[in-house]
């Protein structure tokens, strides 16, 4: 067995899967290089990022796959899930090797895996784009703090882009320490460790602009009026809308505060 590793990125993957198949390495385990552990019985190799090799994986893929399909890898590969880098190159193995389309064998369990995963990811996506909330800083900065079960980030990009292009805004991801700034020109992907704890509310509260707690009150009070009581169904609110997420809903802070 040898260990292939990585730096974790998307292409540092599709660079380890060409040097696979570049130096014909028979019983490859590909993890990202700060969790590789020794092997008493196996050889490390250490694999560069590099943007040819990369290209060259991704124009094979793209001939044999659809776009869906070259989305649900890359979706895969944002789940971040343990082993899904292996899974990945047995699924692309599958693909290469064979002469008609696979992506619908859902029979093969690497085939399943993949279709099932990126399905998962977009729905955490969907949940982003509908669920994140705005607040806004002392310098008119809006921001958003958010700890998705997937690194959903770069697929909620375009989206917030358009939807909000007239004000800088920054989306912050605290699980992975990392976010995506709009400058009102550009998306910049930024790592910074964010030290007020984002599980209290009040801790945050001292970034905020002078107006902004009255902007939420607002808000609260509007869901509330909107809400019919007699037409209250928790358990189907829960499942549209997880507590997991009730912490950074500002129409949910005081139900929030209260259970937990």
């Amino acid at each position: 067995m040898d260990i292939v590793t990585y730096d974790g990125s998307m292409e540092g993957l599709l660079s380890a899967v060409f040097e696979v198949y570049e130096y014909k390495i028979p019983d490859p385990v590909i993890c990202v290089r700060s969790a590789a552990n020794g092997s008493l019985f196996g050889q490390f190799h250490e694999v560069h990022s590099n943007t040819e090799k990369t290209n060259r994986v991704y124009k094979k893929l793209s001939e044999r796959l659809s776009k869906t399909s070259m989305l649900q890898v890359y979706s895969t590969f944002l789940s971040g899930l343990p082993g899904m880098e292996n899974i990945l190159l047995r699924y692309i193995q599958y693909v290469l090797a064979s002469k008609q389309s696979v992506e619908y064998d859902y029979s093969h369990p690497d085939v399943l895996f993949v279709q099932q995963t990126s399905k998962k990811v977009h729905r955490e996506k969907h949940r982003m784009e509908a669920f994140i909330r705005f607040q806004v800083t002392q310098d008119q900065l809006y921001y958003a703090i958010i700890q998705p079960d997937f690194n959903v980030l770069p697929l909620i990009n375009n989206h917030f882009r358009k939807r909000y292009a007239d004000q800088r805004w920054l989306i912050y991801d605290s699980h992975r320490k990392y976010g995506l700034y709009y400058d009102l020109e550009t998306v910049t992907e930024i790592e910074m460790n964010f030290d007020i704890d984002v599980k209290h509310t009040k801790s945050v509260a001292t970034l905020n602009d002078t107006n902004e707690e009255l902007y939420q009150k607002l808000w609260q009070q509007y869901f509330s009026s909107v809400n019919i009581a007699a037409r209250k169904n928790m358990k189907l609110h829960i499942q549209h809308m997880p507590k997991r997420y009730w912490r950074f809903l500002t129409e949910k802070q005081v139900q929030f505060n209260e259970e937990f």
